[in-house]
């Protein structure tokens, strides 16, 4: 029986496949560990995959209401994957991985504080949240970015770390320079570790 459970959220226009890899890199490193990687709830618009909300005509001002709009989806998916796995309403044994606009999904439910997760990682994320930072006391991140990020640029995950820090978060960055939109070995050896810090503390 696994002792925890690390929930992969992909990027726009890809699917649960995409980072299913990763976990199939970690399982021996993380031998008391059980993965899922959930396709998003909603169709692509602009092609093959999935998405967590849609990014047409989306700004910088209207992007943290989609992510709200968004979330009851999200959770929704979360719950179904906790209790296939028989980790119903045991937020505190899940870890949640993101890359890009899985990223944002994940470090909105750090910043609102619904759930008490175990640890937030964000690939090449961005913090898309307009209100006061209430975060679960408990709850550790990792931000990785690259500063080669062509897409959304690594100054996102900097100051999402700032403001993270000051509402509490204990959390962890890691910058690389010759890193684009992607996620490197070095960068998924060190979530690695520090989901097993995580289940350590």
């Amino acid at each position: 029986m696994a002792k925890a459970l690390v929930i992969f959220l992909h990027g726009v226009g890809s699917n649960g496949d995409d980072l299913a890899v990763l976990g199939q890199h970690w399982a021996s490193l993380l031998p008391d560990v059980a993965f899922a990687s959930p396709n998003a709830p909603y169709p692509f618009e602009h092609g093959m995959g999935y998405q967590w909300f849609s990014l047409n005509g989306v700004t910088v001002e209207n992007r943290p209401a989609r992510v709200r709009e968004a979330r009851a989806a999200f959770d929704a998916t979360l719950q179904q994957l906790m209790a296939q796995h028989g980790f119903a309403d045991a937020w505190d044994n899940v870890i949640l991985v993101g890359f890009s606009q899985g990223s944002i999904m994940a470090l909105d439910a750090l910043a609102s504080g619904r759930h008490p997760l175990a640890g937030v990682v964000a690939f090449s994320g961005r913090l898309a949240f307009d209100g006061p930072l209430t975060p679960q006391p408990l709850t550790p991140a990792l931000l990785i970015h690259g500063h080669a990020d062509g897409v959304i640029p690594w100054t996102e995950s900097e100051s999402a770390a700032l403001r993270l820090k000051s509402a509490g978060v204990t959390l962890e960055t890691r910058f690389e320079p010759a890193t684009g939109h992607t996620i490197s070995s070095q960068g998924a050896m060190q979530a690695a570790a520090f989901i097993a810090q995580c289940l350590q503390d």
